[in-house]
């Protein structure tokens, strides 16, 4: 129906521009991260990196199949599913051989930087993709809308650390951020996980029929 394929294209230029913010996220994460020796940092932007191949394997979802056929959409979902599992234990070995090896990570204002364009940005790529994912019944676009979510409070956690570690000194503070991350990012999985299994997923709604 045309309504179906106006709302995928504008779920198409949501993609679009989740992407372009992916791709500025993931580069100031890692590099200002490897600099201060951040791990909330490279946390964050690890789950960033997993986000955008979400946002890449979605986006050609949407081009290749408009409607949304379950079969591919279960696997779209779960290949970005697998990745997010994937970047926990990554992440957790090395922020705890730093942490016992008694580095401390640095405060840095382009990481808060970062972190207030995502507290921003995510609410918005949230509602739309969850929206528009549930009214034409596009899986991926569901669990994609999922991760932006988690996003979004990943980034508030990095926030708070990143002040703490700048304005307090309070070094360690980089430390329970990341753990914070890494909680989110595992609940993600999960959640992206039930997403994809879930049964009875609601019928097409269309707003302009009573």
């Amino acid at each position: 129906m045309e309504w179906r394929k106006g709302r995928l294209r504008r779920a198409i230029s949501i993609e679009y521009l989740g992407s372009l913010w992916m791709t500025a996220e993931i580069s100031g994460s890692i590099v200002i991260g490897a600099v201060s020796g951040s791990f909330a940092l490279l946390a964050f932007g690890g789950d960033s990196v997993v986000e955008l191949l979400s946002a890449i394997v979605v986006f050609s979802h949407l081009n290749g199949d408009v409607a949304g056929s379950a079969g591919l959409g279960r696997r779209t979902a779960l290949a970005a599913t697998v990745m997010l599992f994937a970047l926990v234990p990554t992440v957790s070995v090395g922020a705890v051989y730093s942490y016992m090896s008694g580095f401390r990570p640095e405060g840095t204002l382009l990481g808060m930087a970062i972190a207030v364009g995502a507290v921003l940005v995510m609410p918005y790529l949230w509602l739309e993709k969850r929206t528009i994912g549930r009214e034409t019944r596009c899986l991926p676009l569901s669990v994609d809308a999922v991760a932006s979510a988690t996003c979004f409070f990943m980034s508030l956690a990095l926030l708070a650390g990143l002040i703490a570690e700048f304005y307090f000194g309070l070094w360690w503070a980089d430390y329970l951020a990341t753990a914070v991350i890494l909680v989110f990012v595992a609940r993600e999985g999960v959640e992206s996980y039930r997403e994809i299994g879930m049964v009875g997923y609601p019928s097409v709604v269309n707003p302009r029929q009573p």
